[in-house]
């Protein structure tokens, strides 16, 4: 006995088949949906360690500021002076009138504009890990993007290696029949089956490739390697199209980063010229003696002597004002070396564009012609197999030659895309 349901509108569903599809749709709405690359560069900097890892530097150094900002702790001594050590008052504590029980209690006085230059110093420490925090977000967005679009190519250059062999084995079956109809030869046979075995050696090579591909990005996203990608973004504009080049050197990571490092050497000089006065210290101590004998009370204050200052301090101050101009000399530096990279990525990706352009406008078509100008040879009689399969071969080296002129043209545009911080602001 079967039984079916009714659903409304009066149609009639074997339960087993509704059956089948409950189990089966799970699975089926679980499928991974399509990834894109700004959802593959959100992922990568969600999971990426180096970001991390300088935020929490960022906030180590804040903590330490606030601690740099405080007082020295006070010192607590205790001590027990002129202590017998013969006679018939050995070590006697209270027989001897010059034997001293005392306790203590220093401070250390740092004056505040020091304090506060070496809480400045680590608060540029943390303004600096985060803007090498900054840098290392933009570093993994351009990584997974490379990621992204080379597992892309990847997969092109597959799936049209599946579809050459396709079109290629039924080239050898019309071979073959031309053969039993005497219309053709078993030199065109074995042309026809040697293309199919090249066809099969490349894809060899073209799956590990793609397989390759899609760990690579995985790692970057932490996705499943058989997730499907979406459309690819298109890539005629970027983030750097129209922006001028003050904005570019205002935004740019490395540029911000190395500024920060600047302002760390700054606040390094302010701390140095601070550390040229030597802090003092005050003493309060009370001294018990025998009971026989007053107790005493002391005071003392204590200051250092920076007796060969110009050998010293000033030799420390001199040292971070060096390192702060090498640091504006190299951001200077940085600044030209990346105005002259960007205009080369921007010519590169200019050029790539033209050269997609040019192979679908007229390379393309040309390369369809010359396939079915010879394949009409070929069935009328006029040419051999092999102009047939010399036209598929040219045709499938340009279509090829197209997948690695937009992985490159991709490439120059991802490196544009991601060189400022996403919106324009700090990650």
């Amino acid at each position: 006995m079967s039984w079916s349901i009714r659903l409304q509108g009066g149609f009639a569903v074997p339960a087993s088949a509704l059956a089948l599809f409950l189990v089966a749709w799970p699975a089926w709405s679980a499928s991974p949906s399509p990834l894109t690359l700004a959802e593959a560069q959100q992922r990568a900097t969600a999971r990426a360690a180096a970001p991390a890892a300088a935020g929490q530097r960022a906030q180590a150094a804040r903590e330490m500021a606030v601690a740099a900002a405080q007082r020295p702790d006070p010192v607590l001594g205790l001590a027990l002076n002129n202590v017998p050590a013969d006679g018939p008052d050995r070590f006697s504590t209270t027989r001897d009138f010059m034997t001293v029980r005392s306790v203590s209690l220093m401070q250390t006085f740092t004056r505040e504009d020091k304090r506060q230059a070496r809480a400045d110093r680590y608060l540029r420490d943390a303004q600096a890990e985060q803007a090498e925090r900054t840098l290392r977000v933009a570093d993994v967005r351009r990584e997974v993007s490379l990621a992204w679009f080379e597992r892309r190519a990847a997969e092109q250059r597959l799936v049209l290696l599946q579809d050459q062999r396709a079109e290629a084995t039924l080239q050898v079956d019309a071979a073959m029949a031309a053969q039993r109809g005497r219309r053709g030869s078993t030199t065109d046979v074995l042309a026809a089956r040697d293309a199919v075995a090249q066809i099969e050696q490349a894809l060899l090579a073209a799956e590990a490739a793609a397989t390759a591909k899609r760990r690579d990005l995985s790692r970057w996203t932490g996705d499943p390697v058989d997730q499907p990608l979406a459309d690819a973004p298109p890539l005629d504009r970027h983030a750097l199209v129209d922006r001028p080049p003050a904005t570019l050197l205002a935004l740019h990571p490395g540029l911000a980063q190395l500024a920060a490092r600047e302002a760390v050497a700054d606040s390094a000089v302010a701390v140095a010229r601070a550390e040229r006065e030597p802090d003092w210290s005050a003493e309060l101590m009370f001294s018990q003696r025998g009971s026989r004998y007053s107790n005493m009370v002391s005071i003392g204050v204590s200051l250092p002597l920076p007796w060969d200052r110009p050998q010293r301090q000033d030799r420390e101050l001199a040292a971070r004002l060096a390192q702060s101009e090498a640091l504006r000399a190299e951001r200077t530096e940085l600044e030209r070396e990346i105005v002259a990279l960007v205009d080369g990525w921007a010519d590169r990706w200019r050029a790539g564009l033209q050269q997609l352009a040019l192979i679908d406008r007229e390379r393309e078509p040309l390369a369809r012609q010359r396939v079915e100008t010879a394949l009409a040879a070929y069935r009328g009689g006029a040419a051999p197999l092999g102009t047939v399969l010399d036209a598929r071969r040219a045709a499938l080296a340009l279509r090829m030659e197209r997948i690695d002129v937009e992985l490159d043209t991709a490439r120059t545009w991802a490196r544009l895309d991601t060189l400022l911080p996403a919106s324009g602001a700090a990650q």
